[in-house]
């Protein structure tokens, strides 16, 4: 998805001292500001935990008994170049070490994993198949040091046991399918593919039949959600309007790539009738997903700032109104997602990295209004 955002093109933020997952401050002082896990004005937050600690931890989504976490990680000081896929209980006391396993093949790239409603498999994406090494990044200089995003055509969609096992290949189309995410109600799987030529919406049914595309406007649309009831998504989307913004997406999309710098976020029923931009910020707003009451969604955006950072995150009414930011990190917060309860929230987020482009993953309890 959009993790690299944050490898790309966030300065690293400098800091004061190094906090432990317990709270206690250690290391001299080095800058001005302060670096730690709870920021003021995060009123929404409490008892915040730090679960993971170097490397680039990002995309963690809760089980849907709210017991484990699953995410994509990459650390090359441990030995893993490019993205796997990460599965971890989460612990229920203070004492307790987060610990977790390799649950992808540890070869190719691997993306966007997520739970099955049974809680003992899991979908992700990889490109393990069309090749053990990771997959090259797109030289950056080439396109003005902008952010573009790799579509490899190799990724497909896998589903597997908790264990890591490959019990199914769910898409064989030549070309990017990836983005996948499971209806609470478990019949449907929702993804992003190339297969007709554009980035577009499809579900099929959870056995990986009925295949049905959703989304038909030029741009970009991924990263979709279902409603807790199953009955509406929610994702982002780019809409290239000027000549010269449909030429340069199609440009790009001809080499596989994208820029994914100007989105909004949209809902529609789940077939894709009815479909609706709920945000109009500007800039890229993004990684929306349903409170579990459904009367709400959270996102991330850098829609108050003109220099395309910090990234934070957000929570509105259904129809864009009413936002409220939760999150105050002056580099990264993304990936919320509340626990099936809706008592816990998770992100990922710059915070507390010692100065480094380390991003981690933090647990809170959920503080309502």
């Amino acid at each position: 998805m959009l993790k690299y955002i944050v490898s790309f093109i966030f300065p690293a933020v400098l800091l004061t001292s190094l906090v432990r997952h317990d709270g206690v401050r250690q290391g001299p002082a080095t800058a001005a500001v302060s670096d730690t896990i709870h920021f003021p004005g995060e009123t929404h937050f409490a008892n915040i935990r730090q679960l993971t600690f170097g490397g680039d931890n990002a995309e963690a989504y809760f089980s849907y008994d709210g017991q484990y976490l699953i995410y994509q990680r990459t650390d090359v000081k441990a030995g893993i170049p490019c993205d796997q896929i990460w599965m971890g209980r989460i612990p229920k006391r203070a004492d307790e070490p987060f610990v977790p396993k390799l649950v992808s093949t540890g070869t190719g790239r691997t993306t966007c994993a997520f739970f099955y409603p049974d809680n003992k498999h899991i979908i992700y994406a990889s490109t393990h198949l069309g090749g053990q090494e990771c997959p090259p990044v797109p030289d950056r200089k080439k396109y003005g040091n902008r952010y573009i995003w790799p579509l490899y055509e190799s990724f497909d969609l896998f589903k597997a046991d908790t264990n890591g096992r490959i019990v199914k290949r769910l898409t064989k189309t030549k070309g990017y399918d990836a983005e996948a995410t499971i209806s609470p109600t478990g019949d449907k799987i929702v993804f992003t593919s190339m297969r007709d030529g554009d980035l577009e919406l499809y579900t099929m049914d959870i056995n990986g039949k009925n295949i049905k595309r959703i989304t038909f406007d030029l741009g970009y649309d991924g990263g979709a959600w279902f409603s807790p009831d199953g009955k509406q998504i929610i994702w982002r989307a780019s809409r290239p309007k000027t000549e010269a913004e449909i030429a340069e997406y199609k440009s790009l999309l001809a080499e596989n790539l994208v820029a994914p710098n100007n989105m909004e976020v949209w809902i529609a029923n789940v077939d894709g009738s009815n479909p609706r931009q709920v945000t109009d910020l500007k800039q890229a707003n993004w990684a929306p997903n349903f409170t579990p009451d459904g009367k709400q969604f959270l996102f991330c955006s850098n829609h108050e700032y003109k220099r395309g950072f910090p990234f934070n995150m957000y929570i509105a009414d259904m129809d864009g109104s009413n936002i409220k930011k939760i999150s105050r990190d002056k580099g990264f917060d993304a990936f919320p997602m509340f626990s099936p309860d809706g008592k816990k929230i998770v992100f990922c987020s710059n915070r507390n990295n010692g100065g480094t482009r380390d991003t981690n993953i933090f647990i809170a309890d959920w503080v309502g209004e």
